[in-house]
């Protein structure tokens, strides 16, 4: 993972930052990773073209809103999306898609 935000600053869809804000973290310190993580991020939010793209997803995927709204914000911004539960995508193939835990170092 540093080795990809070393190239460019992690983008995350406003659906990411929700679900991220919403995470129960065990400690003080872990909160402030995870704030100082979305301060660090672009953060996307839910302008029309994402809108647009989200519903053709649903439409032609038939995947959960929320998982629809971050891939549709990564095809929109031409974005790889990085995530540990690639199951929820693999029904959209036109989404490239990353798994961090698979990456060898």
């Amino acid at each position: 993972m540093d080795g990809l935000l070393q190239e460019s600053p992690p983008c995350i869809s406003v659906i990411t930052e929700i679900e991220l804000l919403c995470w129960k973290t065990t400690s003080e310190k872990d909160l402030n990773v995870l704030h100082d993580f979305i301060r660090d991020a672009l953060v996307i939010e839910l302008e029309m073209p994402v809108k647009l793209k989200t519903a053709d997803i649903r439409k032609k995927h038939n995947i959960k809103l929320p998982d629809a709204i971050i891939a549709a914000t990564a095809l929109v911004f031409g974005l790889t999306l990085i995530t540990r539960n690639v199951k929820d995508f693999e029904k959209i193939p036109e989404l490239s898609v990353l798994n961090p835990w698979e990456v060898i170092p």
